[in-house]
């Protein structure tokens, strides 16, 4: 198995790729079998989570860009800034995971929360999409 230890800077070519979802991307050690079929450990630090693009290397010098694999995700649209804050307030209040795009909203699909955005006057469809949430204001990531 590779070890995969630390970030390689942002324009190194990979090697190879690991598809994952935001789950797993969230852990500092994983062990995983990249898209091409290579066995490799994460070994990393802990508190961030990988973004896709984030290319990955070790002692071998073997690199691993990691891709966000798609995942079944709530979508929300909306021109009302009021009510877009406002959705964003309570799923956030919640601790839930957002990616916050112009007018859109996604989180990984809960019909409870789902029914929560309803309750508050918006429409929630469903893609299944790469996830990529919100860093958070303390968090640091590779690129």
């Amino acid at each position: 198995m590779l070890k995969l230890t630390e970030l390689a800077p942002a324009d190194t070519q990979a090697d190879d790729s690991l598809t994952l979802p935001f789950e797993s991307r969230q852990k500092s050690r994983l062990p995983a079998l990249t898209d091409g079929g290579v066995k490799v450990g994460l070994f990393l630090q802990r508190g961030n989570y990988l973004r896709s693009g984030t290319v990955l290397t070790g002692n071998e010098k073997f690199r691993v860009l990691i891709k966000a694999a798609p995942e079944t995700l709530s979508i929300v649209r909306t021109d009302d800034p009021l009510l877009f804050a406002r959705v964003c307030y309570h799923l956030g209040n919640r601790h839930i995971a957002l990616q916050i795009l112009p007018g859109e909203l996604r989180f990984l699909s809960d019909h409870v929360l789902d029914h929560m955005v309803e309750g508050l006057g918006l429409s929630v469809s469903h893609e299944d999409l790469p996830f990529e949430p919100e860093a958070g204001a303390y968090q640091h990531h590779g690129h």
